[in-house]
């Protein structure tokens, strides 16, 4: 694997014309974006807007930027521990782990001692281990709750507690962690799928993560006011999207179990009072919410918003990039302006204007209907609402795809300006692209060889024996951890298909479920490297973004270094090899990687500037005691992350700084 690794990422980098900066590379868009935008502007300004919006948690605490508020990613320190939740045994079968070795519980405040998880004597040689911990460094989302409805008008949902079996203290529920560290949203833009096992696909169906891969999802296309019927739609180049409508209805991040999207925009949303609480206990867990059969698509999140004033609980600064004509500065929220109407203003009305309402039973039953029937057995959605989840992951991937670090010292050095990068940092970019190997994984202007670019045209790698052993481009296990910790890209989708590209191949699924013709043929009889593979993120702002793996296991750049200069932690199961760097090679490493950061995400200039942001910092007391806040819930510690506009302001510390 390593000769095929090195193999195809040195041919890209000697083929071509020379490099340019990251500017020159087209940010990826949908090829027929057009048919649902009728307005791009209007569509990042409710991209933004929905991005930032506190309301549009279940609890109405949390939002997309309660995870990905610094530098695209998450600086908390405390109640940010999960325990190995993903590990399975040997034949498959889940075996989570649910104690917590880094701290002894939730809500612990974590220290730089810390650090790394897995401790060596001699951080050149892998054998001398002092201490090894399979928890992992993530982010909190939200506690343990059953969804039972929505109040328009309202920021928060009916929900109501559920106990705990792991994050808990003292009997108390505390906010769950993620059993994966937050990547950060900043040029995500440029992966060709999301998430750290790409779930995410690169076809947004609309609906959910899922594409071609949820032969159920649908939305509703108005032929005229008086005529709907219901379409399959299919984005390209939309892992954004895809991956935007997973958050708000996971159960860990941002919602109470439960909840649909299409009552997410109602929450926003003028409805019938008489019937805004929707009960329904067959909703089950998240695989079932996200329309698995068929009967059960998102409809919560549309009907929640459409009630409420855009970012109603936070201040919008005047000077903000995108949203400053609009801001109510000094009161919160946007003025003169509702979910409605950012939805009108961006999207063509066939998605969202009707004289119809899409009645559902609780059996899933969808028809379309001319009024409410008044029955408890059934609920009714206007158009605007059950497609809310096309608007929320089309705005949103706009929003992000502006968030783009481009600029940095590294930038400006391909540009030709030979003196953007210090000496010792040219000498570092020297051994990123040679001794070091980290191009092999790290390729092209994007530093990634999971990008769109870098996938579009050999979405499989493979080597030339025969039978072969194929891979997904853009995806390697390096031994970080025990492969069975976590299988990530070796799992499968909710339909019960691999989440491996090379998988389907290995199935005749390819055109079916990913849309396309793989690049290699691949027989039942080739091997599949799939479990534990994680995909390449990009490295610019690298400086900014501790803790660092899929894990969150490493909390400095040096440690990272360390661990690919002894060729990881767990090399029987990686594809790393010792590198042999000095002490100064090592730090001349350092030095170029801290090269790739770009200023304006440091001090939140435009377009990183943002709205005013509360987020929970862990909950009052420690890891052997809370405070009940009345609900069988702890009591949050907010933190203010105050509203910058376009020129920027102190930024926010970097991780446990």
């Amino acid at each position: 694997m390593v000769a095929v690794i090195a193999g195809n990422s040195v041919s890209a980098q000697v083929t071509g014309s020379a490099p340019v900066s990251l500017k020159s590379v087209s940010v990826p868009e949908p090829d027929n974006l057009g048919d649902f935008v009728k307005n791009k502007a209007a569509a990042i300004k409710l991209g933004k807007t929905l991005f930032w919006d506190m309301q549009a948690g279940s609890d109405g605490q949390t939002s997309c930027a309660s995870c990905h508020f610094h530098a695209g990613a998450d600086n908390r320190s405390i109640n940010q521990i999960s325990p190995g939740l993903l590990r399975i045994n040997a034949d498959r079968t889940e075996n989570p782990d649910t104690i917590f070795n880094i701290g002894g519980g939730p809500n612990y405040q974590l220290t730089k001692q810390d650090f790394p998880f897995h401790k060596l004597s001699n951080p050149n040689d892998s054998t001398t281990v002092v201490s090894d911990s399979n928890d992992v460094s993530s982010s909190q989302g939200v506690a343990n709750t059953k969804f039972l409805g929505v109040i328009p008008g309202s920021s928060k949902d009916i929900e109501t507690s559920e106990p705990d079996p792991v994050f808990k203290v003292g009997g108390i529920n505390v906010r769950r962690v993620q059993p994966r560290n937050t990547p950060t949203v900043i040029n995500a833009a440029f992966n060709f799928r999301n998430f750290w096992d790409g779930r995410a696909q690169d076809i947004f169906n609309g609906v959910n993560p899922f594409g071609l891969r949820d032969p159920n999802a649908s939305v509703v296309k108005a032929e005229n006011p008086n005529q709907l019927k219901f379409v399959k739609v299919s984005l390209n180049n939309a892992s954004l999207a895809s991956q935007a409508v997973g958050p708000p209805l996971s159960s860990f991040e941002s919602s109470a179990d439960g909840r649909t999207f299409q009552e997410i925009g109602n929450k926003f949303g003028q409805v019938d009072l008489s019937k805004f609480i929707v009960v329904n206990n067959s909703l089950g867990s998240l695989e079932n919410i996200l329309s698995i059969g068929g009967t059960k698509l998102p409809r919560v999140l549309g009907q929640k918003l459409s009630g409420l004033t855009p970012l109603g609980k936070q201040v919008v600064h005047p000077q903000d990039s995108v949203l400053g004509a609009d801001s109510a500065y000094p009161q919160p929220g946007l003025k003169d302006k509702t979910y409605e109407d950012l939805i009108q203003d961006a999207f063509k009305p066939e998605w969202w204007n009707s004289n119809q309402l899409i009645q559902v039973d609780a059996e899933g039953k969808r028809t379309f209907v001319n009024k409410p029937d008044n029955s408890s057995q059934t609920n009714e959605y206007r158009l605007l609402d059950y497609n809310f989840s096309l608007f929320f992951g089309l705005a949103v991937q706009l929003y992000e795809s502006t968030l783009i670090a481009n600029d940095t010292p590294y930038d400006r050095f391909l540009e030709g300006n030979t003196n953007a990068l210090t000496v010792q940092q040219q000498r570092g970019k020297q051994l990123f692209e040679g001794k070091a190997a980290c191009i092999f994984c790290h390729s092209g202007l994007e530093l990634t060889s999971a990008s769109v670019s870098n996938v579009k045209n050999q979405r499989l790698r493979a080597t030339t024996s025969t039978p072969k052993t194929v891979s997904d481009k853009g995806y390697f296990n390096i031994g970080v951890r025990p492969t069975l910790e976590d299988i990530s890209l070796g799992g499968k989708d909710p339909f019960g298909n691999p989440l491996s590209e090379s998988g389907v191949a290995a199935l005749g699924k390819f055109p079916l479920l990913l849309g396309s013709s793989p690049n290699v043929t691949v027989s039942p009889n080739d091997t599949v490297v799939a479990d534990g593979l994680f995909k390449t993120p990009g490295l610019r702002n690298i400086e900014l973004t501790a803790p660092y793996f899929h894990n969150g296991g490493y909390l400095t750049l040096p440690q990272v270094v360390d661990f690919y200069n002894r060729g990881g932690d767990f090399r029987q199961q990686g594809v790393l090899r010792p590198l042999g760097l000095s002490e100064t090679e090592k730090d001349d490493l350092v030095a170029f990687l801290k090269g790739l950061t770009d200023e304006r995400v440091v001090s939140d200039k435009a377009p990183f500037d943002h709205p005013q942001l509360f987020v929970p910092n862990g909950h009052f007391g420690n890891s052997m005691y809370v405070v009940n806040d009345g609900t069988g819930k702890a009591a949050d510690n907010l933190i203010e992350i105050p509203a910058v506009g376009k020129n920027g302001g102190k930024g926010t510390p970097n991780f446990l700084n």
